[in-house]
């Protein structure tokens, strides 16, 4: 398992430069239910419409969804489409946006009506001219694109036939971007791979692959071996071929190639999910990850988009929660992050006429009689609420030292617990703050407490709630544990240096 973590931090700080054919995605819903007195077509009720930025603007938009920054550089005409596309960019967060503008094409445009019923594409519209650009506009291109480059740590080149990505184009980019040592990523739309010479990984999908090949491209093996000779034209360090609910498998230069199964997934609309890999592709190669990871990343990535409508983007929490067991996420889900997500959950609870229960503490070191009265907490309420002292609220009440745990630590330790349901930290000495925001139905301390001196027990009663104190285990604290651990520690000091010196320290 890699450090998924330490993985989405280090994208964070990488810039991708994506270049490519830009499109407006429109979607139209609707439900039929007849078929139309002038012709034998079904008649579509329209319910809603909806516009994305699509194309290669939709895997800078995934870019900048992963938490990286992508500098996008594209092709538009100058109409409605091309103004509505300019407008919708320059509101995304964490791209920066280039736009050439051509009077003599349209923006290209698509229009998908849909089926909201089945969830079935019925009709696709387009508005394009897929010709490649003219020379004036190929030169604007490139003119836009070479500077880019040095702040970028990786290239993307998504292609997708409509002009933007000429022999020209392409072979300026790439030749600029290794010379100074920037990796580029070629999702290809072009059977002749030997345009995208020079590039480190070509991401075709197993269609492309075969006919480019002449290959049947069905097996890791097939595709194995047919790979060799095209990245021989290519001169690339790697292909992935991309076989949608088959997975993928990639082929590098060097060693043997790697296949990833699919992640099961209910699929609702594979509009997009390409550019989501070609996105993840990009962000996690430039971030350093090793191919495994990559791999493992996109594939998780594909299965979190294709169960999305339309042309969607994949955020960092939910790849996170595809690629994360499930185990480890159901006590991270239990930790709170700040006020409105506990009053949400709260509202939550007691729409479904459930009994919320509160307790609170440092936790430093966890003990039996920690579980006991945790255990006991949850038994008499329907979901438990842990308030955990933070860090610097444990070192003002015990002293320098401690917690011995930091509060991260701590709370992971309470969450995984069966009997906790939520972990809220707080910075006060008290919990008062938390309690007022809660008002728990239940409030639980240890028995060594008497009812007047629990925190917020006014607070509880005069809501009609009760105050439940629950004996603690005699001979259990995490005082005397950590006591008893100097203790130790300091015996073991001074027998070595008995050992040594023949003198009792």
């Amino acid at each position: 398992m890699f450090d998924f973590d330490a993985l989405s931090q280090a994208i964070a700080r990488q810039t991708v430069l994506c270049v490519g054919d830009l499109m407006l995605d429109e979607f139209v819903y609707g439900e039929v239910s007849r078929i139309s007195p002038e012709a034998p077509a079904p008649v579509i009720a329209v319910q809603r419409s909806e516009t994305n930025i699509g194309g290669a603007g939709n895997v800078a938009r995934n870019i900048a969804s992963l938490g990286a920054t992508c500098i996008f550089v594209g092709l538009v005409g100058e109409d409605a489409a091309g103004a509505q596309l300019k407008s919708a960019l320059s509101r995304e967060p964490r791209v920066e946006s280039v736009l050439v503008a051509d009077p003599a094409r349209p923006t290209t445009r698509k229009a998908r009506f849909v089926s909201e019923h089945f969830s079935t594409h019925m009709l696709r519209a387009d508005w394009e001219q897929a010709a490649p650009a003219a020379g004036e506009t190929e030169k604007r291109l490139i003119d836009a694109a070479l500077p880019l480059i040095a702040r970028a740590d990786i290239v993307l080149l998504s292609d997708y036939a409509k002009g933007v990505l000429t022999a020209r184009v392409i072979r300026n980019l790439i030749d600029a971007a290794r010379k100074q040592g920037k990796r580029v990523i070629v999702d290809p739309k072009s059977l002749n791979f030997a345009i995208y010479r020079g590039a480190t990984l070509l991401t075709p999908n197993r269609k492309e692959f075969s006919e480019a090949t002449r290959s049947r491209a069905d097996t890791t093996e097939s595709i194995a071996q047919a790979a060799q000779d095209a990245m021989q034209l290519a001169d690339c360090e790697a292909i992935l071929v991309t076989q949608s609910e088959h997975g993928m498998t990639l082929v590098p230069r060097k060693g043997e190639a790697i296949h990833v199964p699919a992640v099961p997934v209910k699929v609702r609309d594979v509009s997009g999910a390409g550019d989501t890999v070609a996105a993840v592709l990009a962000a996690t190669l430039a971030a350093g990850a090793d191919w495994d990871t990559v791999l493992r990343m996109a594939a998780a990535a594909a299965a979190v988009a294709v169960g999305k409508k339309g042309t969607a983007t994949v955020a960092r929490e939910e790849l996170r929660r595809k690629i994360l067991p499930h185990a480890y996420l159901a006590a991270e889900e239990k930790i709170v992050s700040s006020d409105a997500d506990l009053r949400a959950q709260v509202v939550e609870w007691r729409k479904q006429g459930l009994r919320v229960g509160f307790t609170n503490g440092c936790f430093d070191i966890l003990h039996p009689g920690h579980v006991k009265v945790l255990t006991a907490a949850r038994a008499a309420c329907d979901r438990l609420i842990v308030g955990l002292n933070s860090d610097a609220s444990v070192r003002r009440l015990k002293g320098e030292g401690r917690p011995v745990q930091n509060e991260r630590a701590r709370a992971e330790v309470l969450a995984a617990l069966e009997a906790v349901d939520l972990v809220a930290v707080f910075d006060e000495d008290t919990p008062l703050r938390l309690i007022t925001e809660i008002r728990p139905s239940v409030l639980v301390k240890g028995g060594d407490y008497t009812r007047e001196t629990v925190v917020g027990h006014e607070i509880v009663e005069e809501a009609g709630g009760t105050v439940v104190l629950v004996d603690t285990l005699p001979g259990h604290s995490t005082t005397s544990l950590v006591e008893r651990a100097k203790g130790d520690d300091k015996k073991k000091t001074d027998d070595k240096v008995k050992d040594v010196t023949g003198v009792k320290a």
